[in-house]
């Protein structure tokens, strides 16, 4: 069963690498927009500040560190918030190229996605003919024909490069049931320690469908194989992010929002911020008489390295 508590991390994913400039005004781009919205996003109520980097000209994903670097400091002196950087990157990025800024920055926290996969952004083309930069219909078509690599001995690479180098902690992202058992492996043989920080990802083309019997299976396996040594998180994509992250409070566990995952803040809007996501999820935890954990109870909760151990 997983570590039980009537605090619930919120997680803010702020940006991400999935949506592009012309599918939200909103979206948050250049560093002082990232910067802006991490702030807000930690103010409404998020704990934990999920961050990846645009090229400020275009808004292509890019993981170059000097970008990272405009907006980590500003995140950190405004807020407590615990800073969680991506190394999955976007699609295209070299390994070293996703562990560049994490490198640079020694976080407190990054992401390490659990598994190799197809991750197909392509549908999006059926339901958009004109884009504001010509990168955007060339990246949402290449995932037709493309791989997110994280195999066994990259996965390693990064806990022993991140975790064992910088004392960083992850945000393990398991996009299937296979991930999950990928991730026991890693805990057998010693190589990750607990309490894991589990985050069960539904809704993208290619990993688990997001269909409510398939949260409920990944958590009843995720209690099989890490017992009480997990906090068990949960994001969907698109139209299914509140839903499932309200099911996830219920049942116990913590919840990521963002408009990584979702541009609507209901049925058919677009959310005018990532605050206004968080501010929503708060609410709902609230109502559901339930506690929002703190920076600081999140960092007791993961056993961080804290703040004051960054490079930023």
């Amino acid at each position: 069963m997983a570590s039980s508590s009537n605090k619930v991390i919120i997680t803010c994913a702020v940006t991400g690498s999935i949506h592009t400039p012309t599918m939200s005004p909103y979206l948050a781009i250049t560093p002082d927009e990232v910067a802006e919205q991490s702030i807000a996003a930690a103010e409404a109520g998020a704990s934990i500040l999920h961050l990846h980097a645009r090229n400020p000209e275009d808004g292509s994903p890019t993981p170059d560190p000097d970008v990272f670097m405009q907006f980590l400091p500003r995140i950190k002196q405004a807020t407590d918030a615990v800073i969680n950087i991506t190394t999955g990157g976007g699609h295209g990025m070299s390994l070293d190229e996703r562990l560049a800024a994490p490198r640079a920055a020694s976080p407190e926290m990054t992401s390490l996605n659990m598994g190799s996969m197809n991750f197909g952004l392509f549908p999006i083309l059926d339901k958009m003919k004109e884009f504001k930069y010509d990168w955007e219909p060339q990246f949402l078509e290449n995932s037709r024909d493309f791989i997110f690599r994280n195999t066994f001995k990259d996965i390693e690479y990064i806990l022993k490069d991140l975790g064992e180098g910088h004392g960083v902690r992850f945000e393990f992202e398991c996009y299937d049931v296979g991930h999950l058992y990928t991730l026991a492996h890693f805990l057998e043989r010693g190589l990750v320690k607990p309490p894991l920080f589990v985050q069960t990802i539904f809704g993208i083309l290619g990993g688990i469908g997001a269909d409510e019997e398939n949260l409920m299976h990944m958590r009843r396996i995720a209690n099989k194989l890490f017992g009480d040594d997990y906090q068990w998180s949960v994001l969907a994509a698109g139209r299914h992010q509140m839903n499932f992250c309200t099911m996830a409070a219920m049942l116990g566990g913590n919840v990521r929002v963002g408009m990584e995952d979702s541009l609507y803040i209901s049925k058919g809007k677009l959310t005018e911020s990532n605050a206004m996501q968080v501010a929503k999820i708060k609410r709902i935890v609230e109502d559901l008489s339930l506690e929002v954990a703190t920076p600081t109870e999140a960092r007791e909760m993961l056993q961080l390295k804290g703040g004051d151990m960054v490079k930023f």
